[in-house]
């Protein structure tokens, strides 16, 4: 038995629990111990972030301590944190993940932050979502936006029942649809106001050398973007071309190393002004014809 298991008995607090996970988290190689073992700590204990720094000797329980060791041992496994507890926080909404959706990662919110920037607070517009996921993007931007509407697609039928999920949770889903379907396929001409689409772009070789998190606990369907990792663009620039309004904004996740390519994928497609935007690590993160978060003002609320 473990150290940090002994402790059922012998007298666990709050701090003790967490240094203990923290330093077991460090020694395995975990990129954010310190972070994760307070989420867990959280989440085992129901303790807050202020409970653990302002009363750091509250007793742990043997039952909280059960809980804490059994969601520690799965980290240690290389789980992510999000897969372990369910949920994950996205932009300003906290969402339900399973094994069949991609776990939201900030980088993403990005588009997010294109979507807020290209219309205004109260603004009534229709977006969708190719390749929903967990609906991480569309309802992040409803949230934001109360005057808009959207759909989301997806092949996976049990991704479209976790965005339908995180949709009523949010009480957003009077406001949006989910449809099992191929990107936009089905959708007539013209349609949308806006289209985001966080698409799968690792080059089917590479997936192997990905992080154990990623590889072994997201589905390989939202990772496998084809031997260069680009056929979604492929299919996904002329379609996006088809369903968006004239003066329509488009934003689709890429890989750090796949703007230009996918720029021209999408100049070719007949869009214009197209960019690519960094995201918080100055990396590419994603093509557009929207505005750049860091170079354009934020609309003012009404």
């Amino acid at each position: 038995m473990n150290s940090t298991s002994s402790n059922s008995t012998s007298g666990a607090t709050l701090l003790k629990t967490w240094k203990d996970a923290q330093a077991r988290l460090k020694a395995a190689g975990i990129d954010s111990p310190s972070i994760d073992a307070r989420i867990l700590l959280e989440a085992a204990t129901g303790a807050g972030r202020v409970d653990i720094l302002t009363d750091p000797y509250r007793a742990v329980t043997p039952a909280q301590m059960t809980e804490m060791e059994a969601m520690l041992e799965r980290r240690l496994r290389r789980e992510p944190v999000s897969k372990i507890l369910g949920k994950k926080g996205f932009w300003k909404i906290m969402l339900n993940v399973t094994p069949d959706v991609l776990s939201p990662r900030a980088d993403t919110e990005v588009i997010v932050d294109i979507a807020t920037l290209a219309f205004q607070p109260n603004q009534s517009f229709e977006m969708a979502d190719l390749g929903t996921g967990s609906g991480c993007i569309l309802l992040a931007t409803l949230a934001e936006r109360p005057a808009a509407r959207g759909v989301g697609t997806d092949i996976s039928t049990e991704a479209i029942a976790v965005a339908r999920e995180n949709a009523a949770n949010l009480d957003l889903n009077n406001r949006c649809t989910f449809l099992r379907t191929e990107w936009a396929t089905g959708f007539a001409d013209n349609s949308f106001d806006l289209v985001v689409s966080n698409p799968p772009y690792i080059p089917t070789k590479d997936i192997e050398t990905l992080d154990p998190e990623v590889r072994d606990h997201d589905p390989h369907l939202a990772l496998d973007g084809g031997p260069d990792g680009l056929d979604p663009y492929r299919v996904l620039a002329p379609e996006i071309k088809r369903v968006l309004r004239p003066d329509g904004i488009f934003a689709v996740e890429i890989g750090w190393d796949q703007g230009p390519q996918v720029k021209a994928l999408f100049e070719q497609a007949g869009f214009s002004d197209v960019k690519v935007v960094k995201d918080l690590g100055e990396r590419d993160r994603v093509v557009t014809n929207g505005p750049d978060p860091k170079t354009t003002p934020r609309p003012k609320a009404d």
